[in-house]
């Protein structure tokens, strides 16, 4: 089962469904948000939750996309209340650009490991604990709130400040924490965690800084449990033409970390568990077009695509125009 949050013909916001290749319209609801509290105070998770509600004109999804009409699978009615957090060095190969880009700035003589080897090997040995136990923390970041997210097909902003725009195809939770303060999964989405990789590689104190960027994810959110192994590909346009594209790897078959040591280490935190709020969690990838030394320019088109989440996750970059920033004193 995949959601989607669109735009209907009178302007509308609407949820629809895919099953068994066909796309309806979910009855009485415009907002995944909304079918998600209805399964909480239901019987049943949210398959039960659409049964519930009733299927109403089928739809055409491509088309949707096509005429920019299709939001992000979920996000909050209070966009501050919808958390864009992930996870760094979690997939096996992940650390190898990171690695040579901290030795080439002279942080490690050549034969000593760095810190982001370091931490890799530590998920390599103690990202997947028995089940039970608790397995090593991953890297960690803070990307944003609901106010960073592109919608598909919608241009994602690059601060005139940046130094590089730079996508990173990866997979996304998407919870919702219940009334109980416990964290719900919904399901899983593909991301682009879009960084800023020139400025992490002057000093990697500026991770935090390079991660505050905005993103985008779906455009479908695919009910239930990651698939163990995710093979998609990730692309940049440029003038219609391809200029790069890789395969990307996801799921726990690709990964150093289980699903679940990532999303233990991320909730719990008292912060992260408060009711109502939404997270989108990223988990990392291993393939970055920065890495074969891309330099995107505005108006490239990010695609990435994998057909066991639906429709592909397109949006261009976009310069934004340099912001004056002053700050004042109110007393």
């Amino acid at each position: 089962m995949h959601l989607i949050q669109y735009i209907d013909e009178r302007g509308a916001r609407a949820v629809a469904v895919t099953e068994n290749g066909t796309t309806r319209r979910v009855e009485g609801v415009g907002s995944v948000y909304e079918l998600a509290q209805m399964a909480l105070k239901g019987i049943g998770g949210i398959g039960a939750a659409v049964a519930a509600q009733g299927l109403g004109d089928t739809l055409d999804k491509s088309a949707l996309l096509a005429e920019g009409r299709l939001l992000a699978p979920i996000d909050h009615p209070d966009a501050a209340h919808l958390h864009v957090t992930g996870t760094g060095l979690t997939h096996l190969g992940s650390a190898a650009t990171r690695d040579a880009m901290h030795k080439a700035n002279g942080e490690k003589p050549a034969g000593e490991l760095t810190d982001s080897m370091k931490m890799f090997r530590m998920g390599l040995e103690n990202g997947k604990p028995k089940p039970g136990e608790t397995g090593v923390q991953p890297e960690w970041f803070y990307k944003g709130n609901g106010h960073i997210v592109a919608h598909p097909g919608q241009p994602i902003p690059s601060p005139a400040f940046a130094l590089d725009a730079g996508e990173e195809p990866e997979i996304a939770g998407i919870y919702l924490i219940d009334a109980e303060g416990q964290p719900r999964r919904l399901g899983f989405a593909l991301a682009n965690e879009f960084s800023d990789h020139v400025t992490e590689r002057i000093n990697y104190l500026y991770l935090a800084h390079s991660k505050l960027r905005a993103c985008a994810f779906g455009p479908e959110l695919r009910v239930g449990d990651l698939p163990s192994h995710i093979e998609g590909m990730s692309r940049i346009r440029r003038g219609g033409e391809v200029l790069w594209e890789k395969p990307f790897l996801s799921g726990e078959d690709n990964m150093s970390h289980t699903i679940a040591n990532l999303e233990y280490h991320h909730f719990k935190y008292d912060l992260f568990r408060q009711p109502g709020d939404v997270h989108v969690h990223m988990f990392g990838t291993a393939t970055l077009s920065f890495a074969d030394g891309i330099s995107t320019k505005p108006d490239d088109i990010f695609e990435i695509e994998e057909s066991q989440f639906g429709l592909p996750l397109r949006n261009p970059v976009q310069i934004q125009a340099e912001k004056k920033v002053s700050v004042t004193g109110l007393y």
